[in-house]
């Protein structure tokens, strides 16, 4: 996976997202926000926002301001939120998810739905997330990881060279996920059709690792 490779799968799926991917991913949303348990003025980051399918959910007491790396996608967001008059989505910025602009303790909570088998570098994604969380915030992550099921995880292991042309890794660990990344996690329940995605919810743990913060690797 690279950066390239991203823009350009996200690029071909901008047009055809919500068809393929909104039905059938919308339960992990609705999901992650019930269990964020929004806050009358909460600040929000949702980090890898697409074409916004989620911003309707929020409610209209907290800010959301959401990022993406592809325009194309986010477009769609920008579009989204004019149609349906959502004036508590403060900002939909293009920006890399693993070097956010952002200052450090600037959101309460921080999500990432359907990103981290996304990102080149998930490590530098989490560090990122808790970076720009507050401390006593809350990081929330949705997303496919390898299923234990012998035959889908055969499966998904044989279509992971494709990775770059899918725009994820089909073979993402949950454990080496978790253990690489530090997160602590409070909650992991299983979402969507099949319960083939799972929902993380973790404490930002950024003051404990700040002393040694887990390495930048490519994993």
């Amino acid at each position: 996976m690279n950066i390239d490779a991203v823009r350009k799968a996200y690029r071909r799926y901008a047009g055809l997202y919500d068809f393929g991917f909104g039905q059938v991913m919308h339960p992990g949303r609705e999901a992650v926000i019930h269990s964020m348990n929004c806050l009358p003025g909460d600040r929000i980051l949702e980090v890898g926002v697409g074409t916004g399918l989620s911003l309707p959910l929020y409610p209209r007491d907290v800010e959301v301001i959401g990022i993406d790396i592809s325009p194309e996608m986010l477009q769609k967001a920008h579009d989204r939120k004019e149609r349906f008059g959502l004036n508590h989505v403060t900002s939909l910025a293009v920006m890399d998810a693993e070097q956010m602009s952002y200052p450090a303790n600037s959101f309460d909570k921080v999500v990432a739905m359907y990103v981290a088998s996304v990102v080149p570098h998930p490590i530098k994604l989490v560090n990122e997330m808790r970076r720009v969380c507050k401390p006593e915030g809350r990081l929330y992550i949705v997303n496919h990881f390898q299923n234990t099921n012998p035959f889908i995880s055969r499966f998904e292991r044989l279509i992971a060279p494709f990775s770059g042309l899918l725009g994820f890794r089909p073979d993402f660990s949950l454990e080496t996920f978790v253990l690489d990344t530090q997160l602590d996690i409070i909650e992991h329940h299983s979402v969507n059709l099949f319960g083939y995605w799972s929902l993380l919810e973790a404490r930002n743990n950024k003051d404990i690792l700040d002393d040694g913060m887990p390495a930048q690797a490519t994993a």
